[in-house]
């Protein structure tokens, strides 16, 4: 799959480039994919669990284990209500609900599967993504779409947090 492909080389890039120096990357990458058979919209976010665990704690004040043995429901309710207000999509001009279906561990990296339901057609969708960008001047989050059979790419990064894409 090519965006398995891109995952690859993306990730070879960044550690052959933090050989070379201790320069930190702050990257997230996010694949939003339109199943319209199926009528929703699949997303699928990667982002580095410290920087996940440090960005909860200082909007929550409270301990984050994010990916830790000792995490807790109340960890995962941290991370929910995080991605709802810093992740929003907006599809053919209205906001759609985004539902978090669950999250797993590789290696550092939290993955996190969300769903928007009862998508029947898309002409046009923004993306608000300022997931990080409050923590980490380098923070850039990558999205990654494919809608309508076409694929489209956006890169988020300080002030430059939402675009829109029209199909």
């Amino acid at each position: 799959m090519k965006s398995k492909g891109f995952l690859l080389f993306l990730m070879v890039l960044l550690l052959s480039l933090s050989s070379f120096g201790v320069h930190k990357f702050y990257v997230s990458i996010y694949q939003i994919n339109f199943v319209s058979d199926k009528k929703r919209v699949e997303i699928t976010s990667r982002i580095f669990m410290d920087d996940l665990n440090v960005v909860l704690e200082k909007n929550f004040k409270k301990r984050a284990n994010i990916g830790e043995t000792s995490e807790n429901e109340e960890d995962l309710k941290m991370l929910k209500k995080y991605l709802e207000d810093n992740f929003t999509i907006k599809i053919n001009g209205k906001a759609k609900p985004i539902q978090f279906l669950s999250k797993e561990i590789d290696n550092n990296v939290v993955v996190s599967y969300l769903r928007i339901n009862e998508v029947s057609k898309i002409s046009s969708i923004e993306i608000e993504n300022k997931v990080l960008l409050d923590l980490n001047s380098d923070q850039q989050n990558i999205i990654q779409t494919n809608i309508n059979g076409k694929k489209k790419s956006m890169m988020f990064e300080g002030e430059n947090y939402s675009d829109i894409l029209k199909f």
